[in-house]
């Protein structure tokens, strides 16, 4: 039973509704009945009262009531009479409740002429039947809460499964399949609304999502199609024979910034698409040493390079996103030390990237992730670690900053998040 399902709390309102509807008739009809009790109990002991005034008028001699239920005195006034119990005595006229000997009565007082007549009434037996009275009472506010509980888990059951069936249609439902009305035989109703909601909200999810795939597509070929021109024509170049020193170097940066381009389409392009469930698994350090042997030149000749591999961590993902995460990390550190060292360290599922650059300002340390974010020293377009993060976020992977400016910034990559 799920105690934060609809279901269950329709049903346990039910439950204190009829709890609740319950202990008030109890506590109704048990004020009544005492009430009622207590009315006839007077009502007896002043037709006692009567009876046995009118009975003493005509004969003088006769008795008060003796019975189990109603006892009576007379006193005449200013006369000792011992017979008559000493809390008895001193009452004038009225009506009292009083407990003789551990017996309650009702006590009725009356006077006539020269006499003083008193009656008692019994409330033993009638408390008995009150108790009974409400013993029945609440097995009866017991037996309707069991039948509260059980109407409203049936009646919750079926409130909710209609909510239910919406929610397995709305969790079935995927936007490339053929659209199928999830509102289809349902009634017309709120739920009904609600699903025709859901139905507009997926016929417009599909629609952009057709815009997407269009994009895409064409993003693929209108990008991919000239990087490979230019990428093709920098390899001409950089075969000719005739090429200066510094022609060859514009030629190379030219053919660099091509293919940091194709693998940054490419990584944008992957990230467009669902994440796949056969990604092949990646030797994380052969792309470290890969990255690192490639932006070589970012490095100043005052800066030397240490990487150690302390164990071989293969992940399931893209090559190509984890090489981005990686080159991002690595860029980073190379472009930014001057001079010093970089050090570039895989052990415990975590790749360290740690340089002696100038750091990150403190408060800047937090927005470092966000998109087009640009520190006062950075010198990119504020994407690459935003991109970083995405990718991170795809694979459940972590990424940490730590800097301390004027001494350094370093990195670390979690593969398995850390403890």
């Amino acid at each position: 039973m799920n105690k934060r399902g609809l279901r269950f709390k329709l049903a346990l309102t039910f439950v204190w509704f009829g709890a609740l509807l319950s202990l008030l008739l109890t506590l109704g009809l048990s004020l009544a009945a005492h009430n009622l009790g207590e009315r006839l109990m007077d009502e007896t002991l002043h037709a006692e009262l009567d009876d046995y005034i009118a009975r003493r008028l005509r004969n003088p001699n006769s008795l008060p009531p003796a019975t189990i239920s109603v006892r009576g005195y007379v006193h005449t006034l200013g006369q000792r009479n011992d017979n008559i119990p000493p809390g008895l005595t001193g009452l004038s006229p009225g009506k009292y409740q009083l407990t003789l000997d551990d017996t309650p009565y009702r006590v009725a007082v009356a006077d006539r002429e020269n006499e003083r007549y008193i009656m008692l009434f019994n409330e033993q037996r009638q408390r008995r039947r009150e108790e009974q009275f409400l013993g029945y009472l609440t097995a009866g506010a017991l037996i309707m809460t069991l039948a509260s509980a059980a109407i409203g888990w049936w009646l919750a059951g079926r409130v909710v499964a209609p909510v239910k069936e919406l929610a397995r249609r709305v969790g079935q439902a995927r936007p490339e399949d053929e659209h199928i009305p999830i509102a289809s035989g349902l009634a017309d109703d709120e739920i009904g609304a609600l699903a025709q909601v859901f139905d507009g909200y997926l016929k417009r999810m599909r629609a952009f999502i057709e815009r997407e795939r269009a994009f895409t597509s064409d993003v693929s070929h209108e990008l991919r199609t000239p990087l490979a021109i230019v990428q093709g024509a920098v390899e001409l170049l950089e075969d000719g024979p005739r090429l200066e020193p510094k022609q060859q170097q514009r030629i190379a940066r030219i053919g660099r910034a091509t293919q940091q381009m194709i693998s940054l389409t490419s990584a944008l392009l992957l990230m467009a698409r669902e994440k796949s469930t056969e990604e092949q698994a990646c030797e994380v350090w052969d792309v470290v040493m890969e990255i690192v042997d490639t932006h070589r030149y970012l490095l100043s000749a005052k800066t030397k390079v240490e990487v150690l591999c302390q164990e071989h961590t293969r992940v399931a993902a893209e090559r190509t996103l984890l090489g981005i995460v990686i080159a991002n990390l690595i860029r980073n550190a190379f472009s930014y030390t001057e001079s010093g060292t970089v050090s570039i360290t895989l052990e415990n599922s975590c790749l360290t990237v740690c340089d002696t650059g100038p750091g990150i300002h403190e408060e800047e340390i937090g927005k470092v992730f966000q998109h087009h974010f640009r520190g006062a020293a950075s010198t990119g377009s504020g994407i690459g670690l935003s991109l970083v993060k995405r990718i991170c976020d795809r694979y459940g992977w972590e990424t940490v900053i730590e800097s301390t400016q004027g001494e350094g910034t370093t990195a670390h990559l979690f593969f398995a998040r850390p403890a």
